[in-house]
């Protein structure tokens, strides 16, 4: 089986793959002091509630954290006697090469949305990925990642509104009943939805405009569904599409390496 490891700023994502299918997606907070003691500790105790028999052969991980992939790769090697691929390193082989400016490094989870979106849609496609970050992954016709967009998160927006004025409260975003709020709550759950909604019309439209084909929008990520209520967002919503990716690239460098 392959261990799909998706290591976000604000979450770490585990699912089993067992060649078909997810068995299980289990999703811890990322903390770069945590050990591999600890998150087999972690993984074990919860694999055990579920009652699934793991039989770990083959590890990937995608990080944007730095900092947590040694303690990763110890977790991988020592308790399944793996040597994980790591997205992104120079030994992780890709089925499209991203084409970006020479230097520029691209984010892991980008690459592993390029390869999942690409496997399960073809090209020209525009990956819109709700994290930390709200990234907006262009994939191209050949299924290379051309570049995209960097946008605050939602939940990053609402905390830095709470900290930098110190009479409105953090409030939890959800789609409010009236664009005009009649108290605090309301008005920032209006500025804050309404406002995403708005950022990704307005992005996607200028990214089509320019790419000057059509392209399908995906969404994905946890606040992807919250997002497609009621708006044309999104063509589809694929809530596993990173960790897809990353079952695709293992695939590719198992077949090529």
């Amino acid at each position: 089986m392959l261990l799909c490891i998706d290591c976000g700023n604000t979450n770490t994502v585990f699912s089993i793959w067992d060649g078909e299918r997810f068995l299980c997606t289990l999703r811890t907070s990322t903390h770069h002091g945590r050990t591999a003691d600890a998150y087999f500790t972690w993984f074990s105790t919860l694999i055990k509630h579920y009652g699934i028999e793991a039989d770990i052969s083959d590890v990937i991980i995608s990080s944007t954290v730095p900092r947590v992939v040694w303690n990763l790769r110890v977790f991988s090697d020592r308790f399944f006697g793996v040597r994980p691929i790591v997205v992104g390193k120079p030994e992780c082989l890709l089925p499209h090469a991203p084409r970006v400016d020479a230097g520029t490094g691209v984010g892991p989870d980008r690459l592993a949305n390029a390869a999942g979106a690409f496997d399960r849609h073809g090209g020209d496609v525009v990956v819109v990925d709700f994290g930390t970050a709200t990234n907006f992954d262009v994939v191209a016709e050949d299924g290379a990642y051309v570049g995209g967009v960097i946008a605050p998160g939602v939940n990053l927006s609402l905390e830095a509104l709470h900290q930098g004025a110190a009479a409105l409260p953090h409030v939890d975003i959800s789609q409010p009943e009236k664009v005009i709020g009649t108290n605090t709550v309301a008005c920032i759950q209006s500025g804050v939805f309404w406002g995403y909604v708005g950022l990704i019309q307005g992005i996607t439209t200028r990214i089509k405009a320019e790419y000057g084909k059509p392209m399908k929008v995906i969404g994905t990520g946890g606040l992807a569904p919250l997002f497609a209520q009621g708006e044309l967002l999104f063509d589809t919503i694929e809530d596993d599409l990173t960790m897809h990716g990353l079952t695709v690239i293992h695939s590719y460098n198992t077949e090529n390496g």
